[in-house]
């Protein structure tokens, strides 16, 4: 984390006035959100006549459904997929294993996660939380390799493997970073050439994405594009910046035969209509929020347990999967506001979490809000705290501490003497 810290500061440095770029880069997704359905129309409009097609989902039952649909008619076996959240907010790769369909995640990050079983730790860089030693292990395991390679032998290694994925995929399936609205394009920003191709190897290109993604056209890129890349690992751009406009045409060579755009909405209307949590909507997945956050530093991607993590994950999970599991989300903070300051579309994280814990509060069962208000109570008066004492304090906080920080942590034990009697002591002195 701390290289990312400086790489992206580096990042930042190269914006003569970054504050500008991000106002700017607020106001088009304010924009946006003004005119979501429009924009999403007009989207449609243009890629069917670029000659792709558009598929809308409400939900990832109905976008399973269709998908497996359309892949058990082109007798798929084999695909090859890019990173995209989207694809794991559905759990694709499990519902495509149910039907017998292999999915080949080819984001090395995302490969690494895959055969290890495992979900990914972060949005941007999903193997994060593995030294180049657990890969060599995990690698020698799996695949009989060396458990002593290097780095660059371990990354050799995936790219010959995925060579010959890519040739006998059936279908290719990226997600969108943006959708360009007046083009109908769909804008595919990596860095290591997969998602190219992924969707230009296969005869079947699928596009997976959230109706979110949209933006007015393609002349908003020149400020999105670098937004994106220096909040997300301190690049100018990132290497491959990709813009497809449906199928190959009938005076090009290279691409695919089909391209099908499925838009998924699963519970994005309803945040969407929520005038005060809306703003979570402008989000571009870049993860900065995530980098910054304290508390994400410390308890790490996995245990917030929901596919967005982080302070923006924290917000739109609780409506994505329903405040009943995850309201608890809401409280995954402590507001200190550095989510806010770096969000280069100035999405106001703090004030969302704020009201994102009070819709929670219906959903607190009895005993949740008992203990919490006595802990209250408790906690806000000091002669009640110094009354009690250190053990019983920390008996106190062991015993009931697990219903708010979990069982995996604990609290530190109090103090034997409180501090108001060790300084009294110390002023007699």
């Amino acid at each position: 984390m701390s290289k990312y810290d400086a790489a992206v500061a580096a990042g930042k440095a190269r914006y003569q006035d970054l504050e500008l770029a991000k106002s700017n880069a607020a106001s088009v997704k304010e924009y946006v959100l003004q005119n979501l359905p429009e924009l999403l129309l007009q989207f449609e409009q243009n890629a069917v006549d670029n000659g792709a097609e558009v598929v809308w989902a409400e939900n990832t039952e109905q976008l399973i459904e269709q998908l497996i649909d359309l892949l058990n008619n082109e007798q798929c076996k084999t695909l090859v997929k890019s990173k995209s959240m989207v694809t794991e907010e559905i759990e694709l790769n499990q519902h495509l294993s149910q039907e017998g369909i292999e999915s080949v995640e080819t984001d090395l990050g995302e490969f690494i996660v895959q055969v290890a079983g495992e979900k990914p730790y972060h949005i941007v860089t999903p193997a994060m939380h593995k030294s180049k030693q657990d890969i060599a292990d995990l690698f020698h395991q799996h695949f009989k390799t060396d458990p002593n390679l290097s780095a660059e032998q371990l990354t050799g290694f995936v790219r010959q493997l995925l060579r010959q994925k890519f040739i006998n995929a059936d279908v290719g399936i990226t997600g969108a970073n943006f959708l360009c609205a007046a083009e109908g394009a769909v804008a595919v920003t990596e860095n290591e050439g997969n998602a190219f191709l992924s969707a230009s190897f296969p005869k079947l290109h699928i596009v997976i994405t959230g109706i979110e993604k949209v933006l007015p056209g393609i002349s908003d890129l020149p400020l999105f594009w670098p937004l994106l890349a220096a909040h997300g690992t301190g690049q100018q751009l990132t290497v491959y910046s990709n813009l497809f406009f449906g199928p190959k045409k009938d005076d090009e060579v290279d691409g695919p035969e089909r391209m099908v755009i499925f838009l998924l909405d699963n519970k994005r209307t309803e945040l969407y209509q929520n005038s005060t949590a809306k703003d979570a909507l402008k989000c571009i997945r870049c993860g900065a929020c995530l980098n910054a956050c304290p508390v994400y530093k410390n308890i790490g991607g996995y245990t917030y347990n929901t596919t967005y993590s982080g302070p923006v994950g924290s917000v739109i999970s609780p409506y994505l999967n329903g405040f009943e599991g995850y309201n608890h989300l809401s409280f995954a903070s402590s507001l200190c506001g550095k989510c806010e300051e770096v969000c280069p579309v100035k999405i106001p994280l703090a004030k969302l979490l704020v009201y994102n814990r009070q819709k929670a509060q219906p959903h607190q069962g009895l005993s949740e809000k008992s203990v919490g208000v006595f802990l209250y109570k408790i906690l806000k008066n000091r002669l009640l705290m110094n009354g009690f004492g250190g053990r019983f304090n920390t008996w106190l906080s062991r015993r009931f501490g697990s219903s708010f920080i979990g069982k995996q942590k604990s609290l530190s034990p109090f103090a034997s003497k409180t501090f108001n009697a060790q300084w009294k002591k110390h002023i007699k002195r």
